[in-house]
């Protein structure tokens, strides 16, 4: 098997860089929108072939060191009793978004293995198709990232009502919060269970917050969720957009690997991480959008600012834009192979 990605993720010496891609699967390939043609996303995510089949996409076009499961970080949601659905134009919509302690003592627990048993079974399949060649990524939402969906109804662009309720119900807030850590953690061990090798906690909207709302808010969470993992003997990753002040506490949590966006220069995110971890980054997706040459020039400097160091794990600062041109994605994940 092409382990160079689990090696990097232990900070072990590879022999080429690993890369792999946030949304490696999805709208920049033909195949993925010939699918979505027919099927709307949540109907590709509940059906194991053809989850199946859009996560093996990129590992059959592109230069990659590992596939990651194609699924939703909203999922757990809906068997708790938050139903939503994906609007055109505006991304996930929450039905009947929390705004009340009520509505979170309503909520429920649930069993992964039997109401989110499409995603495992998903899991299973695509090890089966990956055959060894590379490792398989589970992954699920962090506890502040799933409350911001749940109580704004959907994306936000200042997450005032989810502040709101975290500052005026601090007891709630936390019951809240550990019950989505209780969830992803027992989907997480589902996960690694049927098949996953690594696992991916994403944060995507932690850097909404300042670095002390993130240590009381946000951090005793996302530990319980990286510590019921490790115990599974899997690495963990642990992402987050916006976070430049908070990579020295996201530390805290305890994950083997930690993404960086590509708002900080790498070597700096990983000073504040501590090279006593891996760091997985950066680059701004974006240059994927124009000439291939300078988006080559800018590999080169997240490449020599990792230094050759064990541990680094190329990936974008987020995922690829529907827009991307395949052949940027081919020629990058091809050119990081090539240097060193």
């Amino acid at each position: 098997m092409n382990d160079r990605f689990l090696k990097a993720c232990r900070r072990e010496p590879v022999d080429a860089t690993p890369v792999w891609f946030m949304r490696q699967a999805g709208r920049y390939m033909a195949e993925y929108r010939a699918i979505r043609a027919r099927h709307t996303l949540l109907e590709i995510c509940r059906q194991p072939d053809l989850a199946t089949q859009v996560t093996l996409q990129p590992v059959e076009k592109l230069e990659i060191d590992a596939a990651i499961l194609f699924s939703d970080l909203l999922l757990p949601l809906a068997p708790m009793g938050i139903p939503f659905d994906f609007v055109k134009g505006e991304g996930p919509v929450i039905e009947r978004p929390i705004r009340s302690v009520d509505d979170i003592q309503r909520l429920r627990s649930f069993e992964p293995r039997e109401d989110l048993q499409h995603v495992l079974d998903t899991i299973r399949l695509v090890r089966r198709a990956l055959e060894g060649n590379v490792p398989l990524i589970g992954f699920a939402g962090a506890p502040f990232t799933l409350a911001s969906y749940a109580i704004e109804g959907g994306p936000s662009s200042h997450y005032g009502k989810t502040k709101a309720l975290m500052y005026g119900e601090p007891e709630a807030w936390r019951q809240l919060c550990e019950t989505f850590a209780s969830v992803v953690s027992d989907f997480l061990t589902a996960q690694v269970e049927a098949g996953v090798q690594v696992v991916q906690v994403f944060d995507s909207w932690v850097g909404a917050l300042n670095p002390d709302d993130y240590r009381e808010f946000a951090l005793p969470y996302t530990r319980t969720i990286v510590q019921s993992v490790a115990n599974l003997g899997v690495p963990t990753i642990l992402f987050g957009t916006g976070t430049a002040t908070l990579l020295d506490t996201m530390r805290e949590a305890g994950s083997d690997v930690i993404g960086a966006d590509w708002r900080i220069p790498l070597d700096d995110a990983w000073e504040r991480i501590g090279h006593d971890r891996a760091i997985q980054g950066n680059l701004d997706p974006t240059l994927l959008l124009g000439p291939v040459g300078r988006m080559l020039e800018e590999v080169d400097d997240v490449l020599f600012r990792a230094a050759g160091r064990p541990g680094h794990i190329f990936n974008l600062g987020h995922g690829i834009l529907p827009e991307t041109p395949v052949e940027h994605v081919q020629a990058l994940a091809h050119y990081v192979h090539t240097r060193q």
